[in-house]
């Protein structure tokens, strides 16, 4: 299974952008779908993740109200709406996939993943 990212950049403080992420290779290997994201010399930390079958959601609190999760099922994408973008922000995205439904508890954890994409940075400067 292949998980690719794209949509990362350079945006200012406030502003936004949409990550977009696609899986493949593997059939149903999306029932668990995650943002992570990494800044250098920093653990990686959970952003956000949406179940395939309800599209129940989770976030970190660090961006609730500010970052919405979706998902094509079709397709087996997910996507990341990043709004008020914050210095804070900036890092590398990653995006994961596991086949599995976990339970919304769950999906924060690295460790539900099987499968992820190489990163895509997203820099917020002014």
């Amino acid at each position: 299974v292949q998980v690719v990212e794209s949509g990362g950049g350079l945006v200012q403080p406030g502003g936004s952008l949409r990550l977009s992420c696609a899986a493949s290779g593997g059939a149903s290997s999306t029932g668990t779908m995650g943002w992570f994201r990494q800044v250098l010399g920093k653990k990686r930390e959970f952003v956000a993740a949406i179940r395939r079958s309800d599209g129940h959601p989770r976030y970190a609190e660090s961006v609730k109200g500010r970052f919405t999760i979706s998902r094509d099922r079709v397709k087996q994408e997910a996507y990341l709406q990043m709004n008020s973008l914050k210095l804070e922000d900036t890092a590398v995205y990653y995006c994961a996939a596991t086949s599995r439904n976990w339970i919304v508890g769950y999906m924060g954890n690295e460790q539900a993943y099987d499968y992820w994409g190489q990163g895509t940075q997203v820099t917020v400067s002014s």
